[in-house]
């Protein structure tokens, strides 16, 4: 007769933040930032409407609510109701942060490239990734992480990525 493993008080913390990703709290919390103004400073913009792209260049700097997007270019488009799909910044450390729930921390993630899928809540960290959540940090080639339900997926390697980037995390022991 197989024995079944009882789950570890980690995998039991990890259904129970995955819960909370479902919440009515963390779904008004993420609408709270799409309901909010843009703010953007940059050196320059190359806009073009019809298209439905906006393309930033030099120090720039995106804020929406709790969102903030940097690099030294980014690139927003448009879906065709007028709606962020997708922000794509470049740069030698490009950053994305996010407070997905107003009772979790920060989620902060950097990369050579750093593309924010908006109706998917997820986030592409490329070349040179980091990602911090709660305390733990994740280090790869590549990382993706689904803001909604605080899911990763990591690998060493990645399209356009010269070399291996192992991966390496780092989990802070429970409380």
């Amino acid at each position: 007769m197989k024995r079944c493993k009882l789950p570890t008080p980690r995998m039991l913390l990890t259904l129970a933040l995955i819960g909370l990703a479902w919440s009515p709290a963390a779904s008004m919390a993420q609408q709270r930032d799409a309901d909010q103004p843009i703010h953007i400073e940059a050196d320059r913009l190359d806009l073009d409407d019809a298209a439905g792209t906006a393309v930033y260049t030099g120090d720039v700097d995106i804020r929406q609510g709790t969102m903030r997007i940097t690099g030294d270019r980014v690139e927003l488009q448009r879906n065709a109701a007028g709606e962020l799909s997708r922000a794509t910044a470049r740069g030698e450390r490009a950053y994305l942060e996010q407070q997905p729930d107003p009772d979790q921390p920060v989620v902060r993630g950097w990369g050579r490239t750093v593309i924010y899928h908006a109706a998917e809540r997820r986030v592409e960290l490329i070349d040179r990734a980091e990602l911090h959540q709660a305390g733990d940090t994740f280090d790869g080639g590549y990382l993706e992480y689904f803001l909604d339900r605080r899911v990763v997926q990591a690998r060493a390697e990645s399209e356009g990525v010269e070399g291996r980037q192992r991966i390496r995390m780092t989990l802070q022991p429970e409380r």
